[in-house]
């Protein structure tokens, strides 16, 4: 129940930092394109300093193992929900913003903060193995979905920043290469940064739109249902057939950050990579914001549901 009440209080932090986004547009200090700019900061520098900062911790068996199991689980999930999802969408007759929306969980943005908030620092690292194996197939799938790309660029990918950044992270980690003081603390710095300023673009765009229109949009919040209900029911359900809560001291635990990973609002990534590849990007941002409301009681619940049912 600690952790349920702890999570309201992250999501109503998020919240109020959209607002913010709306209120400097509404006011004229900004228009709701500017926004563009800081999507671009958030992809290309925030999210690499807070994958290279991530892995900067110390290297010991009992992490390494722990490691493991956050990378087993993320990895299962992120394969068999792609499917599932892509069943779902031919079912339905979804587009790939309200696909792409359902399959993509916040958790760049939100599994740092909610982690160091609700469990500690020294559980982050797990978050980002999370993170770090969605970001693979946001760089993969989702670019070539959203993009409406016909075939993949591998050499794109893999000298990604992004990418580059988790290579990186890992072999620091591996090597137990430790940075500087100062550039340590300048990535930590940074990366502190990716929630404001994500849910800042999100207010903005908003900034732009027409509410009324939005919601009375039927549709939203059945793919806010999905989002938040559906897809974390069935990765609870794939978490307890798989048995990986019995691998180790600490394995519901790490479980417990994994599923915070899916169980977030739609990825505020999702918006972004729409504002730059020119795809609805104020329809993305429409279900991001449904999803974030919503968030206040549904995660909560589904950590009850997990600490029931693993």
């Amino acid at each position: 129940m600690q952790i349920s009440i702890l999570l309201v209080k992250q999501i109503l932090e998020l919240f109020l930092m959209i607002l913010m986004g709306y209120i400097i547009v509404k006011t004229g200090l900004l228009k709701d394109e500017d926004s563009k700019v800081i999507s671009k900061i958030v992809l290309y520098l925030i999210i690499p300093c807070v994958i290279i900062n991530a892995f900067q911790v110390e290297y010991t068996d009992d992490k390494v193992k722990g490691l493991f199991l956050a990378l087993v689980a993320s990895v299962l999930l992120q394969v068999l929900l792609l499917l599932i999802v892509w069943g779902i969408g031919r079912v339905f007759h979804m587009n790939e913003v309200e696909t792409t929306s359902i399959y993509y969980s916040n958790t760049g943005n939100l599994i740092v903060p909610i982690v160091t908030y609700v469990l500690g620092e020294k559980w982050v690292l797990y978050g980002c193995v999370a993170m770090c194996v969605q970001l693979v197939f946001i760089w993969t799938h989702c670019k070539s979905v959203l993009g409406k790309e016909e075939k993949t660029d591998w050499k794109k990918i893999v000298f990604n920043i992004n990418m580059i950044s988790v290579f990186l992270g890992v072999v620091l980690f591996v090597t137990r290469i430790r940075l500087p003081e100062l550039v340590n603390h300048t990535l930590s710095s940074v990366g502190s940064m990716i929630g404001p300023a994500s849910m800042i673009v999100t207010g903005m765009l908003i900034a732009g739109m027409n509410l009324k229109e939005i919601f009375s949009r039927g549709r939203v919040y059945g793919i806010a249902c999905m989002r938040l209900i559906i897809i974390p029911l069935i990765a609870l359900l794939i978490l307890k057939i798989s048995g990986l809560a019995i691998w180790g001291q600490d394995s519901t635990k790490i479980l417990l950050i994994v599923f915070l990973s899916v169980i977030t609002p739609s990825a505020s990534t999702v918006t972004q990579m729409c504002q730059v590849y020119g795809n609805d990007s104020q329809y993305a941002s429409a279900i991001n914001v449904i999803t974030t409301i919503f968030a206040i009681i549904t995660m909560p619940l589904m950590v009850l549901v997990f600490q029931m049912v693993i």
